[in-house]
């Protein structure tokens, strides 16, 4: 069960937490993001995130673009994949819902003292609430600590067959079955790993991996490979 972000008052949270951020933030110059593939939010300032629906149209897009922006804009200070050094919030555990929706987007479009950039001037509404659907999409390590074996041998059993395919013993529609299979169990796997804010679906590792096997393509095996491989570095 993650702790909740706003346990303390909301005074005392919000003092406690904007020190902290002036504390960590250094000179951080916001980068633009490019939001092409999601809707125009024109009726004003959303009060919760229009993208947590994990079945809505434009759940999966915001997921990718708020990875990218993240990665530019935010991970300098609070981790990569939000996993915070103890300098900066930990941003996982704002919980997925009104209440913390409203402080992330007041921090995010005015800043917080000298050394948190406001970013209202170079991201739009759709930006901010894509960066707010990765972060609110992470995992609990807690979770998936228990599927590591398992994804650490399928990663290796991945890297057989790519092994396989290059020395012309085998071709990937030998493969084809078996990769099938490891999709539904990926796709398994993930279902059952909780995000750390309550969001309703967890962007996990397995489940990276299993839209890429899906998807196919030229490299989908090593991109597969490769994404398991970061993940499971990170965990550890």
């Amino acid at each position: 069960m993650p702790y909740r972000l706003h346990i303390l008052p909301p005074a005392a949270l919000a003092l406690a937490l904007s020190t902290s951020l002036v504390l960590a933030h250094g000179d951080v110059a916001p980068q633009p993001v490019n939001t092409e593939g999601l809707p125009e939010l024109t009726g004003g300032w959303e009060l919760e995130n229009p993208f947590r629906d994990p079945d809505g149209q434009y759940w999966e897009r915001a997921l990718r673009i708020g990875d990218s922006a993240y990665n530019q804009n935010c991970a300098r200070c609070h981790g990569l994949e939000v996993v915070s050094g103890g300098l900066a919030p930990d941003l996982r555990f704002l919980m997925a819902e009104e209440m913390d929706d409203e402080w992330y987007m007041e921090r995010l479009r005015r800043g917080s003292g000298d050394r948190m950039p406001g970013f209202e001037e170079v991201m739009n509404q759709q930006a901010m609430w894509a960066i707010r659907t990765y972060i609110e999409t992470r995992p609990d390590p807690d979770g998936i600590a228990e599927f590591m074996p398992r994804l650490r041998d399928i990663r290796d059993g991945l890297r057989d067959k790519q092994e396989a395919i290059a020395a012309g013993t085998a071709t990937e529609a030998d493969f084809a079955d078996e990769i099938a299979a490891l999709h539904v169990e990926l796709m398994d796997i993930a279902v059952a790993v909780p995000t750390m804010s309550g969001a309703p679906k967890a962007d996990s590792i397995a489940r990276r991996a299993a839209v890429i096997l899906e998807r196919g393509g030229e490299r989908f095996l090593r991109d597969a490979d490769e994404t398991l491989t970061i993940g499971l570095s990170v965990a550890r």
